[in-house]
């Protein structure tokens, strides 16, 4: 019994080594690399083919097909890739995976003595290991000093897996070892075995690699061997479906995609292997495996699956839409970052349309962001509070796009009247990302008042209501002016915010007294200033937006001499709105 014990430690030693190994060398290929890795795989995925290339070249440059898979749910959670991207990367991320296989045949080689000694695993180890630690201890070069960890790392790989060999050597004449092995034979009981083990261990290259190791014993036969490869692929996407937790909805897309891949994998290596068995009775099926030839299985069994998938990525977005179906809201808060295509940029009248639409998608949807995280102030959700936080990523993700897009546009030889447009366009883009950035602030007020269980008095809240529709109206006023581009309609917003800001000014006036009476407390009357001021705030982008879109009409540039000049000229026009506007909002109790 303690012998048997032991022998499990030594092999979960092994395992620890391998995987400390492996994550070590994928840090330091990562930190060499710099951001490459990521700007690669989210800027070349334009086409399912590039897609499929890159995620092989990137996943066995890591050595995680997991990992790879996280990273590109991520980058579709925060919109830097569309779903359809994603395919292809999810399909060259399960081959490239299988490159630590043959990583792990360098610790098998064997010692045959004499000047071949120098090539051995063990020789290997010893010299990849002193390389690596002179570089972390004495080298000055940041990539150096990396380079010495991928050495460092692949050198604990080797020493893990020798450890995982030396552990199970002992089960070659094991007889339960052994009849444990033949059971598992049956395809069926093999797949099942390779899918727990692979989300036991979350990693399909260290599941390969204690298979390889068993290898070893001479137990394992092809008829083992391939259905638990089959498995260890399916089982490998546990850690990806984690990453689906929190995600939004393309986010939880992406991750189920590598669960299906891996699925429609396996049964076709099931259905096609067996079922051409059956019919040719392949000689090498019963043939006893060691780790060259795992290696070699897991290999081809990858390639050829997923290559075969490739043409099929149309089919498999539209399975996983099935699957995890639009909803409208999903729809209309969908980016169309699509419709800004650089091969538009030849014919600058499509192209000008095309960002003219994304533009006002923009828009819409910072209103729509601004509209939300005032419902939380007076009914919090978390679910709320998310939605608020994703759409101003996706907003931050318009600034970046379009800004650039509309740069490139300017010099590619657009109208004077387009010119002025996009001028006007590129000045906008800032004061709708800076609503969201302000949305945000107030979600997170609420956030924080609803975690600490803080309450307003119920003047605050009637106040705040008042200020925040006022604020509502204004953010509409705005947006519906500017994709309609209504000069008359935009000139409400300037009267709106001096309401909005003398309500607030009387609002802190009278926080004061609820302060010195004891009827308010300390930490949410400054979350009531937090909110006031977010609000002020977000009517001063309001108003410099609408003198956006004024100046081309009238051509003023400053926004204090237009108003007074506004004022002088529309003196009861501007009256009798104000007088509206202090009915409507009024604050008086």
């Amino acid at each position: 019994m303690s012998e048997n014990i032991l022998m499990v430690l030594n092999l979960l030693c092994g395992v620890a080594l391998f995987l400390y190994g492996m994550s070590s060398m994928g840090d330091g290929l990562k930190k060499v690399a710099g951001n490459k890795l990521e700007l690669i795989l989210y800027k070349l995925t334009n086409s399912p083919l590039k897609g499929f290339l890159l995620g092989t070249a990137v996943t066995a440059v890591i050595q995680s097909s997991s990992a790879a898979c996280v990273m590109v749910v991520g980058f579709v959670n925060s919109g830097m890739m569309s779903v359809s991207q994603a395919i292809g990367v999810i399909l060259g991320a399960n081959i490239g995976t299988s490159i630590t296989g043959w990583i792990i045949c360098l610790s098998y080689l064997p010692n045959s003595g004499g000047f071949a000694s120098f090539f051995s695993s063990a020789t290997i180890t010893a010299v990849v290991a002193i390389i690596g630690i002179l570089l972390k201890m004495f080298a000055k070069k940041d990539t150096l000093i990396h380079l010495g960890t991928i050495m460092l790392g692949f050198a604990v790989l080797m020493t893990g897996m020798s450890t995982m060999s030396g552990a199970v050597s002992p089960l070659r004449s094991n007889p339960a070892f052994i009849n444990i092995m033949t059971s598992l034979n049956n395809p069926v009981l093999g797949t099942l075995f390779g899918i727990a083990f692979a989300a036991l261990l979350q990693s399909a290259s260290a599941a390969v690699g204690v298979l390889q190791a068993l290898a070893t014993t001479g137990a394992i036969g092809f008829g083992a061997a391939f259905p638990m490869v089959l498995g260890i692929g399916v089982g490998a996407s546990a850690p990806v479906l984690l990453a689906a937790l929190g995600a939004n909805k393309n986010g939880q897309r992406t991750s189920f995609l590598y669960l299906i891949v891996a699925t429609i994998g396996m049964i076709m290596g099931l259905i096609g292997f067996y079922g051409l068995d059956t019919f040719f009775h392949f000689p090498f099926a019963d043939m006893t495996m060691d780790p060259f030839e795992i290696a070699i299985t897991n290999t081809a069994y990858r390639a050829l699956t997923m290559t075969l998938m490739l043409p099929a990525c149309g089919l498999l977005e539209k399975l996983i839409y099935r699957l995890i179906p639009e909803v409208q809201t999903d729809e209309e808060e969908k980016p169309e970052f699509d419709l800004l295509e650089d091969r538009f940029l030849s014919n600058p009248d499509v192209a000008y349309e095309q960002s003219m639409i994304v533009m006002n998608g923009m828009a819409k949807k910072a209103r729509k962001n601004v509209d939300r995280s005032l419902m939380l102030i007076e009914s919090y959700s978390s679910e709320g509070y998310k939605k608020v936080a994703e759409l101003e990523q996706t907003l931050n993700k318009y600034e970046d796009k379009l800004g650039s897009y509309l740069m490139k546009l300017t010099s590619a030889g657009v109208s004077e009247e387009q010119g002025q447009v996009i001028n006007k366009a590129l000045q906008a883009i800032s004061d709708f990302e800076k609503l969201s950035d302000y949305a945000l602030n107030i979600a997170d007020t609420a956030k924080m008042m609803h975690d600490a269980k803080l309450t307003f008095t119920l003047n605050a809240i009637d106040e705040l209501t008042v200020v925040s529709t006022a604020v509502d109206e204004m953010v509409d006023i705005t947006v519906s002016g500017f994709i309609e581009n209504d000069v008359r309609n935009i000139k409400r917003v300037f009267p709106l915010k001096e309401l909005i800001a003398m309500n607030c000014n009387e609002i802190k006036k009278r926080h004061v007294l609820r302060l010195r009476s004891g009827e308010c407390h300390t930490q949410p009357g400054l979350a009531l200033y937090d909110l006031l001021n977010d609000m002020l705030h977000i009517a001063d982008h309001c108003a410099s937006l609408a003198l956006d879109i004024i100046k081309m009409d009238e051509k003023e540039f400053n926004l204090h001499r237009f108003l007074r000049r506004y004022q002088e000229e529309t003196e009861n026009e501007y009256s009798d709105l104000l007088h509206d506007y202090e009915v409507k909002y009024s604050i008086q109790l």
